[in-house]
Parts: structure tokens; C-alpha cells; sequence
């Protein structure tokens, strides 16, 4: 089974989330950081055409044998499929169309969940939005694991299994931690999937959908792309709850790596958050940082020091101690 992991708890603390207050020094300091909000034009383009990528490439992988086909999910289809995920995540903060048109924002969103096979866009940003405001908080922040999940997985063995099953438990933490009942929305995005789920196997077959699916599902777990969930918010350094990264996969995954900045700035869009770093790098050069999403995977896994007890929680306000 491995080795067993160093922590037996999280790491409780008694501050408030610390990118409020940074986000209101680095303003004060750097007034023109606030030129950089707003959505980008370009974005509706770039993810319109991976969108439309997966598609034609339904028509390829429905004669690929079923071993090619896992191979074209996980190197090519669950990559992009990954990059819409996280186009889904730009979209949940309405810089797509900004704010002023959130409906663009939603159709949109509907658009980028349809490969992923999944309806999930709706429901990200539902509980996305909560993640930003309540970072840690035990019964709201559902990117935090569960107890059950940081007491069965705390060998080297189990912590690989974890990250092999992320999607699973990103799709169902949210329903043990803070269930709450489904939106309109939801149910249209729902609608709206399964309708295109329906059209690919009645005029493609069961293959190509199965090439959706698990390309998903692979990429969410153990794959370079998905390395982004731990490297966020696993504390690899005592006392810091929140990583960026600077890697050539921000390329193809709107840079969600510049995790601190976007913390700082969910107003900003990917593609100018490296400009926020630019300008203020004094407050992010000296932070703790990845330099690669694959080593956080091997670390994870193998260091004893992480797991899923690593995270930085606070107690719910109202909540006894």
C-alpha cells in the first residue's frame, strides 16, 4: 500500500482568505491593474473552434478499433475536452461576454459542455463563484476533499487511486458537502446535453460518444492537464494555501495557472493575467510556485507530507469549534 501520509488533519486556520486583502494592496499600489477587467473579445473564437475540432473529430475516432480510441481520448480528445472545462471556468465568471450579457455567457457555456459529454456548466459556476468567496470554508468550499476521502486515501497507493477517481469525487463532493436543489438552468443544460449526447449516437454510433466520455474522465485525473487540481490549493508550503504556475500548459488551458492572479483578479480573463503578474510581480515572484504539473502529480503521490489532508479549511461562520 505504500507509505503512510504524515498529517492526520487538515490545516485549520483562523484568518479570513488572504486575496481580498491582497487584491485591495496591490490596487492601491498598481490603480491600472483595474484597465485589465472585462471580458476578451477573442475568447468566444478560440473556444468556439476547439468546440468545433471535437466534432469533426467524431467522425475520424468512429472507425478507430477501441484500443486507438482510448489512446485518441486520452493525447488528444480529453485534452481539449479538458481546455473546455476550463473554458467553462472563464465563462462562470462572464468574461466571455462580460456582464452586462449574462445569457451570452450561459448559451456559451452550453456550447463549450457539449464534447465534454457531461452537463456540468451551470452547476460549475454555482458552486465555482462559492469557491472564490468562501475559500476553505469546511461546509461551503466543495474543492476541498471530505474526511471520508482524506481517511481512506492516505497511502501512496490510495493517493495514486485518488487521483485516478478525481472526476468522480469533483462530480459528487458537491452533493455530499452542500447539496443544494437544481436551477432552471441546470435543467436546460441538462436538456440540451443529453439531446446532443442522443444525435451522436443516433447518427455516429456508440463510439464517438464513448470518445467524449472518457477523454473527460481521463484528463481529470491521472494526466498532465489535471495536475492544475492539486497544484491550486494543496499546501505544499506550510502557511500558503493557494499556487500558480508558469508552464507552457497555461497555453492550452486559458492559464489557469496563474492561480494566485486569478484569486487576486476573477475580473481579469486568462489571457491577461500574465500581465497582472507583470505588473505586480514583487507580490507574486516570492510566493511558493510549480514549476510543473506532472512533478505535482509525482509528489502528491509519492511524498508523505501530501495528500488530501493538505488543504488549508476554516470553520464555517456560526459554527462551534
Amino acid at each position: 500500500m505504500g507509505q503512510k501520509v504524515s498529517r492526520n488533519d487538515f490545516e485549520w486556520v483562523y484568518t479570513e482568505e488572504p486575496h481580498a486583502s491582497r487584491r485591495k494592496i496591490i490596487l492601491e499600489k498598481y490603480p491600472q491593474i483595474k484597465k485589465l477587467f472585462g471580458h476578451d473579445p477573442n475568447f468566444k473564437w478560440v473556444a468556439g473552434a476547439m468546440v468545433l475540432t471535437q466534432i469533426l473529430a467524431l467522425f475520424v475516432v468512429k472507425d478507430l478499433s477501441w484500443s486507438w480510441l482510448l489512446v485518441a481520448a486520452y493525447c488528444f480528445g480529453g485534452i481539449i475536452n479538458h481546455s473546455l472545462m476550463l473554458a467553462v471556468h472563464e465563462i462562470s465568471h462572464n468574461l466571455a461576454f462580460g456582464h452586462s450579457r449574462p445569457m451570452h455567457n450561459r448559451i456559451l457555456g452550453f456550447i463549450c459542455n457539449l464534447p465534454i459529454g457531461l452537463p456540468m456548466s451551470i452547476s460549475f459556476k454555482k458552486y465555482h463563484l462559492e469557491h472564490h468567496r468562501y475559500q476553505g470554508d469546511e461546509a461551503i468550499d466543495t474543492d476541498i476533499p471530505t474526511l471520508l476521502e482524506a481517511r481512506l486515501f492516505d497511502t501512496t497507493f490510495g493517493k495514486f487511486l485518488w487521483v485516478c477517481l478525481q472526476p468522480f469525487f469533483y462530480i459528487f463532493r458537491p452533493l455530499v458537502i452542500n447539496p443544494k436543489p437544481p436551477t432552471r438552468l441546470e435543467i436546460i443544460n441538462t436538456v440540451v446535453q443529453l439531446t446532443f449526447n442522443a444525435l451522436i449516437v443516433y447518427f455516429l454510433g456508440w463510439k464517438p460518444l464513448a470518445y467524449l466520455l472518457i477523454g473527460s474522465i481521463l484528463a481529470m485525473g491521472l494526466h498532465p492537464v489535471a495536475g492544475h487540481f492539486i497544484s491550486e490549493h494543496y499546501m505544499f508550503a506550510k502557511g500558503f494555501e493557494t499556487y500558480s504556475y508558469y508552464g507552457p500548459l497555461n497555453w492550452i488551458t486559458f492559464n489557469v495557472g496563474y492561480h494566485n492572479e486569478h484569486h487576486d483578479f476573477p475580473a481579469v480573463p486568462g489571457s491577461r493575467l500574465p500581465e497582472v503578474k507583470r505588473i505586480a510581480k514583487e507580490f507574486y515572484d516570492t510566493m511558493p510556485q510549480h514549476t510543473s504539473w506532472t512533478r505535482v502529480l509525482y509528489d502528491f503521490i509519492m511524498d508523505p507530507a501530501v495528500g488530501p489532508y493538505a488543504r488549508v479549511k476554516r470553520r464555517q461562520r456560526g459554527l462551534a469549534s
